[in-house]
């Protein structure tokens, strides 16, 4: 996933913040913290924007770059919101031989974000993903849990047009 600075604005809530606050402050000293603290705040706020980051950093004593660092190392962690529907594509070799490279093509056309983004709306985050253990029905894409097979790029529009109800 690409790890690129999320142009929606943050929009965190005093309670959010008062749950990182006590996930800090229960943390705060203990070897290994840091990404049990990360893991939290990503529950809390489904993602880790530079905000959430810099709060960290500041309640645990590490540096930002630290931060980042294990942030962007692991694949677990988020630095943009993801959508309502979380739309993901098959680069694995099976699908990606049969067409997904096309497939994820027109989707970030139709939608107008790149890998890792998520839609100004909030409803569509897109992402790629190696197998989804579906090879038989390739090119392969999953919003959320529903599972589309057999793609053409000219299916796109017709699937997401679905989800935006």
């Amino acid at each position: 996933m690409a790890n690129t600075i999320s142009t929606i604005p943050f929009k965190g809530t005093a309670e959010q913040a008062a749950l990182l606050d006590k996930v800090i402050a229960e943390q705060k000293g203990k070897a290994g913290c840091l990404i049990p603290v990360l893991q939290k705040a990503q529950e809390i706020y489904g993602y880790l924007p530079v905000e959430v980051e810099e709060k960290i950093a500041e309640g645990l004593d590490v540096s930002l770059e630290k931060i980042y660092e294990v942030v962007t190392f692991y694949a677990q962690f988020a630095l943009n919101p993801k959508g309502k529907y979380n739309v993901s594509v098959c680069l694995g070799t099976a699908c990606y031989v049969k067409g997904s490279g096309k497939v994820f093509d027109k989707l970030k056309e139709v939608l107008g974000i790149d890998e890792g983004g998520c839609t100004s709306d909030g409803i569509f985050s897109l992402e790629t993903c190696r197998c989804v253990g579906a090879c038989g029905l390739a090119p392969v894409m999953m919003i959320n849990d529903d599972v589309y097979g057999r793609l053409v790029p000219n299916d796109v529009a017709g699937i997401l047009e679905k989800y935006k109800n």
